[in-house]
Parts: C-alpha cells; structure tokens; sequence
C-alpha cells in the first residue's frame, strides 16, 4: 500500500493530480449513488484507479468508460451498448451498472475486498481460488478471505495489487492538500435533459439552446454517431436551465439543420468508397451509419441496397470511436461474463455460449448447478475467443 501512496505522490504526481481534478465533476454523483445503494462511498477511488475519471478511456481489453466496463458486463447489468449509444461512456449510467455490478460481486463473495479483486481479475477466478485453497483459507471469512488468498501465488500480480492500490488512492485522495495536492478540482457535474425524438443531430440541439456543440457533446459521451438513435425518443443532457421549451425550438429550425442523414437506395452495383466520395464523406464516415458494412471485406454494395448518408450536422457531433460490440477476450482482465436473470438455468446459460455445464462449474468454483439472480458467472476464461 505505502509503495502506491509514494508512487501517487511521486512519479505518478501528474497523473494524480489531473485525475483528482476531473473527479471533482463526477466524485459527488458517485457518492451519492453509492450511499442510496448502501455500499461504502470510498468505492468512488475505484473509478479513479481504473480510468482516471476519464469518460472516454478505452482499455487494450476493450473496457470502456470510467468505470472499464466490457460490453457483455455492461448489457448484463442493464446499460445500453449498441452502435449508436454506449452508456459505459455516460459517466452517470455507468455509475449505475458499475454499483449493480459491484453489489452483486459483493453478495456472491460477501467481502467488498473480494468484490473489489474480482472486479479486476473475474468473479470466475476468485472463486476458483477460494475453491482451491479452501483448506488453508479455513478460519478466514470476509476480507481475511481476501488478505489470505491474496498470500498464496495464485492471484496474478495486478489483481493481488488492486486492493492495497484502491486503498492507497483513497488515503491520498481524502486528504489531498497533506500530500500537496492543491488545485482546484472541477465543479460538480449538473445538467438539465430534455426529450427529442429520433434521429436529431447533437448539433441542432445544441443550435436551438444557443451553445456551443462542444458543451452538449460533453454531457452526451454515450451518444457515439452525433445524433439520437435512429428509432424512439432520447433525452439528451442539456447545461441547466436549458431544458425548457427545447423540444419545440429544435422542431422549429431549418429541416437541414435537424436531419442526421438520408436514405437512398443504390441503382447499381457500387462501392463504399465510391459512394463515400459521391457524397462528400469518407469511407470511414460511411460505416458510422452503415453497420452492416463494418465487416465487408470486398467494400462492394450491391444495387438495390439502402443504405445512410450522413449529413454534416450528424457528422460535426460524431466520435471516431471503436466497434462498441468489440470483446478481447483474449487480453480481457476479466473474461467474458454473464449475469444471472430471473429463471434462468446454468444448462440454459451454457447453451446460449456454446459451452458445458461441467465447463462453467469448473471456470465459476460450483459445486452445484444452483445459481441466483445478480450473480455473476465466467463463461468465457481468458485466451478464448468467441
């Protein structure tokens, strides 16, 4: 622990101090959260070990978000991901998944200790371990559990660090100006919302309220393609005192100005990169609102295809970000995981993953095929690739 407090008041200091800064934005929101969930409101200095406070931060693993939530987790505890909205990136809904998530590790292991090592390593290896060293772990519950399986050589290095460095960033993080840390932090994250309907490009509302496209786009991180998705209503996050009457003024602009895109459909044969240059867009930008594109390795579109034009409107509040169905498994810290719903049954879950009873017994430590709603199940280890 002391040698994370002296790498976070060392050579670290720069890092530190502009992630204590971000979290003045987002710290009391997460607290918050954490108190109505009756969990301790330290497990804020999760978020900041793991991304920094970083709305935007993306692991080699994948993981996404303030949070390093990976998508299957993520749609597990109930967040949208998709290929118009991730809200791993919306630091307020990841909170929520984040907090589900974190309950339910706690309820599988009883020990926030526990918890915390397999939101980092995998609830499947954590409970292998606690399997495997039964015998010498006897006598130690909770976090002793913890402290003890974390003695044996059985947990990888980064796992068996995470909880001294969660701590560590907790001691320096709760008395910042002891360890000469004095800037100002960011101000609290605070924000109106207002409901639009479908297909309504970022920068029309951000038009219509007469603000900068940058200040709507940063309230909106899970909004990926510059507009609301392309079915239904969406309430997008406004500064406060914005809100009010919106709806009509966005209605009330230049049909230009709050159309995402057009549709046409090919006459002939053609390609993405011909189409991409006839419109005035990259191939790149094309994929954005073409999924089913993502893939062709030929870039051929047949005639007859419909296919999306985006316009400069939808385009102007766009991320270039990755493929939000992406899992490495492969590099995940945390394999792939499921979590249990209501009726369902560890044969109907091996089913669904191409996989064993027998096989997700031995990743998760059962000894039995019984499981409860909210726990959470390996059903890929790491080094298997869907």
């Amino acid at each position: 622990m002391s040698f994370y407090v002296n790498r976070f008041t060392g050579d670290a200091r720069p890092h530190f101090a502009a992630w204590l800064k971000r979290g003045g934005r987002y710290e009391p929101m997460i607290r918050a959260k954490l108190r109505a969930a009756g969990l301790p409101e330290d497990l804020t200095y999760l978020a900041l070990i793991e991304s920094g406070y970083d709305p935007n931060a993306y692991s080699s693993a994948a993981a996404v978000g303030i949070w390093q939530l990976m998508t299957g987790t993520a749609q597990g505890t109930g967040l949208r991901v998709d290929w118009w909205i991730d809200e791993r990136r919306d630091p307020v809904r990841a909170t929520d998944g984040a907090i589900r998530f974190l309950g339910w590790l706690d309820q599988q292991f009883g020990s926030l200790f526990l918890a915390a090592a397999a939101y980092n390593g995998g609830p499947g290896r954590i409970a292998r371990g606690l399997k495997r060293y039964a015998d010498s772990l006897e006598g130690n519950s909770g976090d002793e559990a913890y402290f003890a399986l974390a003695e044996t050589d059985y947990l990888r290095a980064e796992t068996r660090d995470y909880v001294p460095k969660l701590i560590a960033a907790a001691i320096v993080a709760k008395e910042p100006a002891r360890y000469g840390f004095t800037d100002p932090v960011d101000p609290p994250l605070a924000y109106d919302s207002v409901s639009v309907g479908a297909a309504v490009p970022l920068s029309a509302v951000a038009k219509a309220a007469g603000l900068p496209l940058s200040v709507v786009r940063d309230l909106n991180f899970a909004v990926l393609r510059g507009m609301t998705p392309p079915k239904g209503r969406w309430w997008v996050r406004v500064p406060v005192g914005s809100a009010e009457g919106l709806d009509s003024l966005v209605d009330m602009l230049p049909k230009a100005e709050r159309t995402a895109f057009k549709t046409i459909t090919t006459k002939n044969s053609t390609t993405i990169k011909t189409l991409s240059s006839k419109y005035g867009i990259t191939s790149r930008q094309f994929i954005w609102y073409n999924p089913t594109f993502k893939k062709s390795k030929s870039g051929q579109v047949a005639a007859g295809r419909t296919v999306l034009i985006p316009t400069a409107a939808a385009l102007a509040g766009a991320r270039d970000v990755p493929d939000p169905a992406i899992e490495k498994y492969g590099s995940s810290r945390r394999g792939a995981t499921h979590v249990v719903k209501k009726g369902e049954t560890l044969g109907g879950i091996a089913a669904r993953y191409g996989t064993s009873v027998a096989t997700l017994k031995k990743l998760n430590g059962l000894k039995a095929t019984a499981i409860w709603p909210g726990q959470v199940l390996v059903v890929r280890s790491r080094g298997k690739k869907r």
